[in-house]
């Protein structure tokens, strides 16, 4: 009988891949100070929370250490109107706009407004993207689009992000985790998959899965169950995604890196049973990186 804790590691990595509380403070004052600039040049006031959300993976907790972070700012309706009106590509004046808003307040820091949001590169290497917006009777957002002589498109992300909560607390909170897991994969293997590509089949991967509502002590079963999902639907021309149901499609093949993480699970599971410590956590390293225990 082996004397490996799956309960144990997994909890460690899980820990391991979120943001420090350093981090996490900093993200909160950058937002502050975006949040505030905003309401002040387009709305007259100085809150620091109007007007702003989290979005993304930061908006679904899906977020680890390396992770960018996306806001969205809505804008008075009358600045749509003005933007609208313009001959061409209003759309690329606004976020022009936005972008010399928020040079006032991070002057030293590089700044550029390209497609659909204004993206703040700062020196600790944390990453804002920044998407204007306009909010419409139905709760749903319009925001800019800049490529191909200027558009709107249209969101929904806080029913996203509630039919995504919502599946998460029916997993006991396994979704979340398994998403920055999958991340932690995608990163150490660079296997090149979107955040939101990640997320929403890791969504219709738990809606069905037996052990979605599991404890820890499943982690290298749902490793192992996942990877083997990913590779046996890596060919599908796209996913549909939770709350709008817009189709997510694949830039790039993510096939012989799921196959080769299914074959590492299934070695380190192997370890398992024979109490082979070493071996185990090697496993498991080599599909998530360092973060894993040792």
């Amino acid at each position: 009988m082996s004397d490996i804790s799956v309960s144990q590691d997994f909890t460690t990595l899980c820990k391991n891949l979120r943001m420090s509380d350093y981090i996490v403070k900093d993200v909160q004052t950058r937002y502050h100070a975006i949040t505030k600039r905003i309401n002040k040049d387009f709305w007259f006031t100085d809150s620091e929370t109007s007007h702003s959300f989290y979005v993304g993976s930061y908006g679904r907790g899906t977020a680890i250490y390396t992770s960018d972070i996306d806001i969205v700012v809505e804008l008075p309706w009358s600045e749509y109107t003005k933007y609208d009106n313009y001959t061409g590509n209003g759309q690329s004046a606004l976020l022009q706009s936005v972008k010399s808003s928020l040079q006032k307040t991070y002057s030293s820091s590089s700044i550029s407004g390209d497609g659909q949001v204004v993206v703040i590169d700062f020196s600790n290497g944390i990453k804002f993207e920044i998407v204007p917006s306009f909010k419409l009777n139905d709760g749903t957002y319009t925001y800019p689009d800049t490529h191909n002589g200027g558009s709107w498109k249209y969101m929904n992300p806080k029913e996203e992000m509630n039919y995504f909560n919502g599946r998460n607390s029916l997993s006991n909170n396994n979704l979340k985790r398994l998403c920055r897991m999958a991340r932690a994969w995608n990163s150490n293997m660079t296997v090149l998959m979107s955040g939101i590509l990640i997320d929403t089949i890791a969504y219709r991967f738990m809606q069905n899965y037996e052990y979605a509502d599991k404890s820890y002590s499943y982690y290298d079963w749902l490793s192992r169950d996942f990877f083997k999902y990913l590779y046996e639907n890596a060919d599908k021309e796209y996913w549909v995604k939770f709350g709008d149901n817009k189709h997510i499609t694949k830039k790039y093949s993510f096939k012989s890196e799921s196959k080769k993480a299914y074959e590492l699970a299934l070695a380190a599971i192997d370890a398992y049973d024979k109490g082979y410590s070493y071996t185990w956590h090697n496993k498991w390293r080599e599909i998530y990186g360092t973060k894993f225990p040792i």
